[in-house]
């Protein structure tokens, strides 16, 4: 069983919610102290929502739509070695420049930036979400699932920890320190990649394996 590390280590590579401080820093600039504080409860109460309903609910969407788990473990598993790609370049691991542009110009326009884009994409996404469905799907008890729903606590705290001292982070490390963490991350994350689509591909071709 890949518990109780990998999950949490796979969860924190993809969040990373260090490496969004700098879109964090941009979106809220021109935010009030309670308005910052407020999109930071909120993002960070959003990243453990999806993280803990993918736990809880991922495989019965799956089954609903007839899709195998090995399929989607090839899916996921090629999701996440593109997020690797993204965060290898120093970009967060789910967003594009569009949900960048989308995320400042809502936020110049007072509208609340905390769910989107700030948290979905940009902190949680489909790589998030697959990651987590793929690892329900490997609890064998029901306590296991449980330790995946307070992995979203701990990566729901993680993002309220990072944004609350984004500026205190953002000065300390820089952007080249951000930027290295992020490549860090992102190497760790392509790893975990391939060893999900390997283990999807061996179980829709028993071949490979041999």
């Amino acid at each position: 069983m890949d518990f109780p590390i990998k999950p949490l280590i796979t969860l924190l590579a993809i969040v990373n919610p260090i490496g969004v401080i700098p879109f964090f820093i941009h979106f809220t600039r021109n935010f009030s102290l309670a308005q910052r504080a407020k999109t930071i409860r909120v993002a960070a109460f959003t990243a453990f929502v999806v993280i803990a309903t993918s736990a809880l609910a991922g495989l019965k969407v799956l089954q609903f739509f007839g899709i195998s788990l090995a399929s989607f473990e090839v899916g996921g598993g090629l999701l996440l070695l593109i997020s690797a790609m993204h965060m290898l370049n120093a970009q967060p691991a789910e967003s594009s420049g569009q949900d960048v542009d989308d995320g400042a110009s809502r936020a110049d326009s007072g509208a609340s930036i905390a769910v989107v884009p700030l948290t979905i994409p940009l902190l949680t996404g489909p790589a998030s979400i697959s990651t987590v469905v793929i690892y329900a799907e490997k609890a064998r008890h029901f306590w296991e699932l449980g330790v995946l729903v307070i992995y979203g606590l701990v990566i729901g705290l993680a993002t309220w920890v990072a944004l609350s001292a984004a500026g205190r982070i953002g000065r300390f490390m820089g952007q080249t320190g951000i930027n290295v963490m992020t490549r860090l991350m992102g190497l760790i994350l392509a790893a975990i990649a391939v060893e999900v689509m390997a283990d999807g591909l061996i179980k829709l071709f028993p071949a490979l394996g041999h």
